[in-house]
């Protein structure tokens, strides 16, 4: 009778690795290029993983692939695993950023990536040449999906919510900022100061990553917007913060927007930029990790150059006397 319970020497465990990546990218050839393998290598590997497992594995539908049930039940367990692996042969020696070959994936709103994208990269490439950088844009779902989210990469940058609090997670401020009205400079129903309570609630707006289903909503704008009694008419809704701006731009819709990113946009756009009626709530910007990572060389020196370079790059916007 068949063993039920695969033994460790019946697979190369070096194909967990190629798993993962498959995994990840539902691509053959983008995961052969994160593994550092060819093209056909990866293939081959995919070929022994669905042996193995007696599944597809990865299943092709609309030319593109999806993972079947069973490879989303293996998304968590593998991570971990590889995770663990990594971290056991850490332990043996130190981190050494000058010949690590280590790969860090961070979250980050597109915004973020803007200002402190270039610094980072370019920080990461002189203090470790061989380290790979994988930048993953904030969706809609991070706050829903935060904590299987903290868990598969190395960290996340964002705006604390309510559903942050959870005990595994750890964090380190970055950078503050303060919410600010944008309309377009010839829009006649707003001055040149601070922005009128009644046609704010009367406009059209722009809105970032809003929900139509819930209001007020995890996203911080919704929050703001709530503490005011105004439940925004969305003419506008869109997953990014940087695209804001442009959709505002010669448009009577308003917007409600970091003010770093407004002071930015009117360089190029026509924009003016307003206060809000009241004292809005401060915009925290922090670094989240799952606490997991806390023992890690190489991931705690990921963090602090992360979080140097944040503070360096985008100090705390001053208060208006």
């Amino acid at each position: 009778m068949k063993n039920a319970t695969p033994r460790l020497s019946g697979l190369d465990l070096n194909l967990l690795v190629v798993l993962r990546e498959l995994l990840r990218e539902r691509h053959v050839t983008r995961a052969a290029d994160r593994v550092g393998v060819t093209q056909p290598a990866a293939s081959a590997a995919l070929a022994r993983l669905r042996r193995h497992f007696d599944d597809e594995l990865l299943v092709r539908r609309d030319g593109r692939y999806e993972l079947s049930p069973l490879a989303a039940q293996l998304v968590e367990p593998l991570d971990e695993i590889c995770d663990g692996i990594e971290s056991l042969l850490t332990t043996t020696r130190g981190f050494d950023p000058s010949t690590t070959r280590r790969e860090f994936r961070i979250v980050m709103p597109d915004h973020v990536v803007a200002a402190l994208g270039g610094p980072l990269t370019g920080q990461l490439h002189a203090t470790a040449p061989d380290a790979r950088l994988q930048v993953v844009l904030a969706r809609a779902a991070l706050a829903a999906t935060i904590e299987p989210t903290i868990r598969n990469v190395d960290a996340v940058v964002s705006q604390p919510t309510s559903r942050f609090r959870i005990p595994e997670m750890r964090s380190s401020s970055l950078f503050s900022d303060r919410w600010v009205v944008v309309a377009d400079a010839g829009n006649p129903r707003f001055g040149d100061e601070v922005a009128d309570r009644a046609a704010l609630a009367t406009a059209s707006w722009v809105v970032p990553y809003h929900d139509d289903a819930a209001f007020p909503s995890v996203v911080p704008v919704s929050r703001q917007l709530a503490r005011l009694g105004i439940r925004p008419r969305v003419a506008v809704r869109v997953d990014s913060f940087r695209a804001v701006p442009h959709l505002v731009a010669g448009t009577g819709h308003v917007a409600l927007i970091h003010e770093r990113l407004a002071r930015e946009s009117i360089r190029t756009l026509p924009l003016r930029v307003l206060t809000w009626p009241e004292e809005p709530d401060p915009i925290t910007t922090r670094l989240w990790w799952h606490a997991r990572h806390d023992d890690d060389p190489g991931h705690r020196w990921f963090r602090e150059l992360v979080v140097r370079v944040g503070r360096e790059q985008a100090p705390t916007v001053p208060r208006p006397r």
